[in-house]
């Protein structure tokens, strides 16, 4: 290894969100961890699985608090069944939600992805069968969504009825919002009376350029004139919102998380929103464990101008900021952007892409598997023992292929 540098780390702590499509955190930190160890034995590893409130909050949350998890069938982005699973806290006072699981773009084929027809519709039903039980206060994790519907799809779901201009039932998704009209509430509302948060992975008003439509549209299959007209449809949604429900959600922060879904949990439920990432860091109490760390190292499949709008990377960033600890943050792809956006920070930090263009996420291919990202990793660390990890001591150290 030719490692034999005094400044070699012995305390790691590996904090990923997941490989989207690829690897759940627990996978990535897993691989990377074998990675670490296989370059530097000596080392001790530490291992805290991260999310946002996209996929793998569930997970993640479960590890930091404890719990059991329970499984139910609920409607698919698609309409088709799918089998969720949510947790409950051995308390039982706590129930964590993930629509990931329910509406995540996972779960819809690249060729049959349209955020106008996709629907939130079986997240409700997971909320009617959560809210039946005895839990006072719900978590929705937020992200990773297939949908831009507002929640719509959720609140009719729940009873609520969205009627078009001759009184008539709209359908479900994103694009059938334009022929909303009037927004009835269901007599019995199942969830008065619980708190409910949801947990967001970015800080997005609902509308606009920076919005749910414009900004995360594209990645779930919007064609340019679909993401203009369901800005259009959400602007529309967000008013009949104000005038029926008595709430105004288009420039709340974190309203665009899950196409729109986070508006929509305030416009119907009341909940409250905030950032997913904040909430998992002072769960897992990860600033305790940077302090007695060397070295962090974080990741996520993709690294791009989203990344500092409340997710994982960023959030870990931050935490590194504060105790001056090096960082380590492997990658599939990093953009320009994302890259000169670090080296604005204070601290060492380096990025490792591990991934050739082929396996990027923008070709909706996967990572084969966990061994491909161990085998990477590995190198990478093994570099990182000797030149390179001089220079990730070093502020401005340079990203690295590997």
């Amino acid at each position: 290894m030719g490692s034999g540098l005094g400044t070699v780390p012995q305390r790691i702590l590996v904090c990923p969100d997941s490989f989207k499509g690829s690897l759940t955190a627990t996978a990535a930190a897993e691989s990377i961890s074998r990675g670490i160890r296989q370059v530097l034995p000596a080392a001790e590893v530490e291992q805290i699985p991260l999310a946002d409130g996209g996929e793998g909050t569930l997970e993640a949350l479960l590890m930091a608090l404890g719990g059991e998890k329970k499984g139910l069938w609920v409607t698919g982005p698609l309409g088709d069944p799918v089998w969720v699973e949510y947790g409950v806290l051995a308390s039982g006072q706590l129930a964590l939600l993930e629509l990931a699981q329910v509406a995540g773009l996972t779960l819809v084929p690249p060729e049959k992805r349209d955020p106008t027809r996709t629907t939130t519709y079986g997240l409700g039903e997971l909320l009617r069968a959560v809210c039946q039980e005895p839990i006072p206060e719900i978590w929705v994790g937020l992200g990773g969504s297939a949908t831009v519907d507002g929640g719509a799809g959720m609140a009719q779901a729940l009873g609520y009825r969205l009627l078009d201009a001759a009184g008539e039932l709209i359908g479900l998704g994103g694009g059938e919002l334009t022929r909303l009209e009037h927004i009835e509430p269901p007599a019995h509302r199942i969830w008065q009376g619980k708190r409910i948060r949801g947990l967001c992975d970015v800080q997005n008003p609902l509308t606009g350029p920076l919005g749910a439509a414009v900004v995360f549209g594209p990645q779930k299959g919007a064609t340019p004139l679909q993401v203009q007209q369901l800005d259009q449809a959400l602007g529309h949604w967000a008013t009949r919102v104000e005038r029926d429900l008595g709430r105004t959600v288009d420039r709340i922060p974190g309203a665009a998380a899950a196409g729109g879904a986070g508006a929509g949990l305030v416009a119907f439920l009341g909940a409250t929103l905030e950032s997913g990432i904040r909430l998992l860091l002072q769960q897992s109490s990860l600033q305790e464990h940077i302090q007695h760390c060397d070295l962090i190292v974080t990741g996520e499949g993709r690294l791009d101008e989203q990344s500092s709008m409340g997710k994982v990377v960023w959030g870990v960033l931050e935490q590194a900021v504060l105790a001056q600890k090096p960082l380590l943050i492997l990658c599939g792809q990093a953009t320009s952007a994302a890259r000169a956006g670090l080296a604005t920070y204070p601290i060492p930090t380096h990025i490792g892409v591990i991934c050739d263009g082929s396996l990027g996420l923008a070709e909706q291919k996967r990572i084969p598997d966990g061994a491909e990202v161990l085998r990477r990793a590995s190198l990478y660390l093994e570099q990182l023992t000797t030149q390179k990890f001089q220079e990730l001591l070093q502020p401005g150290g340079e990203s690295t292929e590997v």
